[in-house]
């Protein structure tokens, strides 16, 4: 595995990464806000054909934008980040799918779970995000085209675009290759 916008800090150790995201970095494109932004950290390995990636995602979310999930990335202007984000006050669900400019859809969780598994399932060009509280039970909270290139990098992010930084943590990353 390799970064993609290494941070100042980060540790590994077996399937567990923590990764201390650098102040004021974020993935983005254009949208309504007309900035770009390829800074946030990305921990990725490369992937070919189908797959489902999957992990356990904690962090200690306290500034608007706070981020951390998994990315789906082709290049620059072809990618997928899902996770968790705080806005409004709380952890969100949610996913930014972006082809030359990025989208975004959130869903408040409520209870601020200490945790969160993000499951991301590729067939084809299409991507299907999914959540669950306890890594058994999944929710689909997205469903979208992202890219039918042949190989796709994939891995845990992270970015802080408006904070001094946090901290997250991510336990049993797995790709499984179909």
């Amino acid at each position: 595995m390799e970064w993609h916008n290494e941070p100042a800090s980060w540790e590994r150790s077996g399937d567990r990464l923590v990764v201390e995201a650098d102040a004021e970095t974020d993935f983005w494109r254009v949208t309504k806000h007309g900035f770009v932004a390829d800074d946030g950290h990305f921990y990725h390995r490369e992937v070919t054909g189908d797959f489902t990636a999957t992990v356990e995602v904690a962090g200690e979310y306290d500034t608007l934008y706070d981020q951390a999930g998994l990315m789906v990335r082709e290049d620059a202007e072809t990618w997928l980040k899902c996770g968790v984000e705080y806005v409004d006050g709380v952890q969100q669900a949610g996913a930014v799918v972006t082809r030359g400019v990025s989208d975004w859809s959130k869903s408040p969780l409520d209870d601020e779970p200490d945790s969160l598994w993000i499951r991301v399932e590729r067939t084809g060009a299409t991507v299907e995000v999914s959540r669950s509280r306890d890594g058994d039970d999944y929710t689909m909270i997205r469903q979208a085209t992202l890219s039918d290139a042949e190989r796709l990098r994939v891995g845990p992010m992270a970015a802080a675009p408006q904070g001094a930084g946090f901290r997250s943590t991510f336990q049993g990353f797995t790709v499984d290759e179909r």
